[in-house]
């Protein structure tokens, strides 16, 4: 069968990894920067869009700067729930069923405890679950470049809301000169609360970085992990071992992670056996959907219908949810994927 866009559209998704403050509404960035007293870089949403969209950064830390504009007007539990809950429709309309959605809470503070920086999130992909069907859960983030005393309280912040809808520990923010292992105590302390743990690795810094992802931190999936082919053997271990990859495929192209989309190394993890999993990152600042994401992987990486579908349910697979709830999500998306033609 030929795979057009549309199709892709009409898919049932699953997505991992995506970045909360990476995807607001322009025309919503606007309003809350009105009723907040907040200066944008433009007071029309085009001009917005475009004065946050990454296509020439440098660098992931170019990347990440973009960050700071959209949580300026981040800053009150209003916010982040209308945000939340923005998020959950645009995601429904792209037909991704499960998503699990990271950000970092110490970001909204002091203007909010961090308790009411997980609460009002938690509130808004709520409503919009309940009006969508679309399954949200929640990925504390914890950042290189803060203190790891940090990282633990935040560690300690998702283990209490572990029974309301968070569901991992992760550690985002600048890799170069910033390394996980630092924040180990943070891992250690969500892991042995029973909380699932991802880290980003292997984008802007490469083996070593995913090395101590994984044999530090303990984690059991790697956000981006692009750069695991200049090791050998631990690429053959993360493969061997179906460590599921958080592939962000335009995201890596802006960060400079690649040059070029058609060489990513994803084809070569993916023909290997390994675990893949697409994802945005950041719909705003990448300018993508899930749908762009996997008609780029076909267009670019030449993934036909079947592998596409592979990836689709890995990723349902590769969730951090368990039980009933997990069974009944890969169901679906079996049955989905066998009725649309």
């Amino acid at each position: 069968m030929t795979v057009t866009r549309e199709l892709i559209r009409r898919l049932p998704k699953a997505e991992l990894h995506v970045h909360l403050d990476g995807c607001i509404r322009p025309e919503t960035m606007l309003e809350l920067a009105r009723e907040q007293d907040v200066r944008l870089p433009a007071d029309d949403p085009a001009t917005l869009a475009d004065a946050v969209f990454v296509r020439h950064a440098d660098s992931l830390d170019e990347y990440l700067e973009r960050y700071t504009i959209t949580v300026s007007v981040m800053q009150s539990a209003m916010a982040l729930e209308r945000i939340a809950y923005e998020f959950v429709l645009d995601a429904a309309a792209d037909n991704v069923r499960y998503v699990e959605v990271r950000y970092c809470p110490a970001l909204h503070t002091p203007a909010l405890t961090l308790e009411q920086a997980v609460e009002a999130p938690l509130a808004g992909f709520r409503r919009g679950e309940a009006e969508t069907g679309t399954v949200v859960r929640v990925i504390v983030c914890g950042l290189r470049t803060l203190a790891p005393s940090v990282s633990d309280d935040l560690a300690a912040l998702a283990v209490a809301f572990r029974d309301s809808g968070v569901v991992a520990f992760d550690l985002a923010g600048s890799e170069r000169g910033h390394p996980a292992a630092a924040h180990a105590a943070a891992f250690a302390h969500a892991r042995a609360h029973g909380l699932a743990c991802t880290c980003h690795a292997g984008e802007a810094e490469g083996a070593d970085s995913i090395r101590q992802a994984l044999h530090v931190c303990g984690a059991q999936r790697l956000g981006h992990g692009t750069r695991l082919f200049e090791d050998p053997a631990l690429e053959d271990e993360v493969l061997e071992r179906g460590v599921p990859l958080e592939v962000c495929l335009t995201s890596n192209l802006h960060t400079h992670t690649v040059t070029d989309v058609s060489r990513h190394p994803v084809r070569r993890y993916f023909d290997r056996g390994g675990v893949v999993t697409l994802n945005t990152d950041s719909r705003l600042m990448d300018r993508t959907t899930l749908t762009d994401e996997y008609w780029l992987a076909h267009r670019a990486l030449g993934f036909t219908r079947e592998e596409l579908e592979r990836v689709i349910l890995d990723s349902f697979q590769s969730a951090f949810v368990d039980g009933d709830l997990k069974e009944r999500l890969i169901a679906d998306a079996r049955r989905e994927l066998r009725e649309v033609t």
